[in-house]
């Protein structure tokens, strides 16, 4: 390929980069007066960058540079994601901050240099790439946890993630560094050759090393200790920014590692990833029944749709992972609903309320947001005939296309008790004498995610055909 093609493949990330750069400089010397106008160019580039995926190079380039990067269908429907769920965090961020002083223009900055970082990984065939794209997205995270320095939730957040973050660091490094000694190869190609003949014990660390680093990233038991802290210390929007667009990354990068590096490795590999399936849809499931605040059991909620999502993959074929990628848009448009509905959670006087109790009776004094909730919590629940039925239909059916039926069984007994306290919510807001009720807001950006959210969930099964295409196209580009 040319050096005009090569540079067309990463078109996304240039823009991202040449955009992010520009904006950082601008806020720098203009301080936070155009935090505004450096949000809103924010989400124009990261929309730029979105459209730029339609570029024949971005999703069919194959790969460039010496075999570090790969464009193909999987990571354009990845990026799409990402981009998208990024976009909304900086758009709903605004309000939120007036309360702490006004938003600051490092925010949508970070966000973007983040997404930078994550496009890298979900094209990543190399280890290199991977720890390059991995540590540029969590470098930018850390700073947004911690984002509010007054606040001491916050700095805690940021100061659990950091340590706990570099921990899953030092242990994907050394797994990383197992693979590459017995493998003889950093790149994805060469650790499956190395994986097709006999496996040493050396690459069995080294897998079982790169796995619990990549857990780590997914929030998937064991690893998820972090989640619920800095999920409730973070800023409202930062959560519902680590809860979609890092999710779909670390998940995307996960599954081309285990397709596309440990393949021939099969059942080891395998039986890692079910485990984690199955621990995270439990635990997220049973730790979250006594939750009071909204925003720890939303996450335990994302601990339990990643242990869901994994069943796809663990299913090891290319109907599985189209099921995960499904799945992943699927859950993306769920997170970002409920988390734009937690943002109107604010008393008379604007602080933000994030208690469950605080909820109640919310039907009577605001009917609109009630039903929203009520619709994000019944699909997380997978009922149906909300779209979330269909995201958890579509990875049980690819489990028992690949002869996983006990796992299949299993998952679906267990989101049997993931769905009580989505149901608990529902009744709170419904069945409970109201509380004392919420400040009135008037933006009508977050009307307009919560509508267009809703709807995708209400009447999702329409894009069904497109859906269905774009994430068999995905799968296809991995096999």
């Amino acid at each position: 390929m040319d050096s005009l093609g090569v540079f067309a493949s990463v078109l996304p990330e240039i823009i991202l980069t040449v955009s992010g750069l520009a904006l950082l400089m601008a806020a720098a010397f203009s301080g936070d007066r155009i935090a505004g106008l450096v949000s809103w160019l924010s989400v124009a580039a990261l929309v730029v960058a979105g459209l730029a995926l339609a570029h024949p190079a971005v999703h069919a380039g194959g790969e460039i540079f010496d075999g570090l990067y790969r464009a193909d269908a999987f990571s354009a429907f990845a990026k799409a994601m990402i981009f998208g769920a990024a976009a909304v965090s900086i758009v709903v961020a605004p309000r939120f901050f007036e309360r702490q002083g006004g938003l600051r223009g490092e925010y949508p900055v970070l966000i973007v240099f983040s997404s930078i970082g994550m496009a890298m990984m979900v094209s990543a065939t190399d280890l290199l790439t991977l720890y390059v794209g991995l540590e540029l997205q969590s470098l930018a995270a850390y700073v947004l946890a911690s984002f509010m320095r007054r606040d001491v939730r916050s700095a805690e957040a940021g100061l659990k993630y950091f340590v706990l973050g570099a921990l899953a660091s030092g242990i994907l490094l050394y797994g990383m560094s197992l693979l590459y000694g017995f493998a003889g190869s950093t790149s994805f190609a060469g650790i499956a050759q190395a994986m097709g003949g006999e496996m040493s014990t050396g690459l069995m660390f080294g897998l079982v090393f790169v796995l619990a680093g990549l857990a780590f990233k997914i929030s998937a038991v064991p690893f998820h200790m972090w989640t619920p802290d800095v999920y409730e210390g973070a800023p409202t929007p930062v959560t519902a920014f680590f809860a979609s667009a890092p999710k779909v990354a670390a998940l995307a990068l996960t599954t081309r590692v285990a397709i596309s590096a440990f393949g021939p490795g099969g059942i080891a590999w395998q039986q890692i990833v079910i485990f984690l399936a199955l621990a995270s849809i439990v635990l997220g499931a049973v730790a979250a029944i006594n939750q009071s605040n909204i925003k720890r059991l939303l996450a335990y909620s994302s601990i339990n749709n990643v242990g869901f999502a994994l069943i796809g993959l663990a299913a090891g074929t290319a109907e599985g992972v189209a099921a995960l990628m499904s799945y992943l848009f699927i859950y993306i448009v769920m997170t970002a609903g409920s988390f734009v509905c937690v943002l109107q959670m604010k008393d008379k006087d604007g602080n933000p309320v994030e208690t469950i109790a605080s909820l109640s009776g919310l039907s009577q004094t605001r009917p609109g947001l009630a039903a929203a909730f009520a619709i994000f919590m019944f699909s997380l629940a997978g009922i149906p005939p909300l779209f979330g039925f269909w995201a958890k239909f579509l990875v049980f059916d690819a489990a028992v296309g690949a002869g996983m039926t006990a796992l299949a069984a299993i998952g679906i007994a267990a989101s049997v008790i993931g769905a009580y306290y989505y149901l608990r919510v529902v009744k709170t807001i419904y069945f409970d004498p109201p509380a004392e009720g919420y400040a009135a807001e008037r933006s009508m950006v977050d009307y307009g995610i919560i509508v267009v959210c809703a709807a995708v969930i209400v009447f999702g099964y329409l894009l069904n055909p497109a859906l269905d295409q774009a994430s068999a196209a995905a799968a296809a580009s991995l096999f």
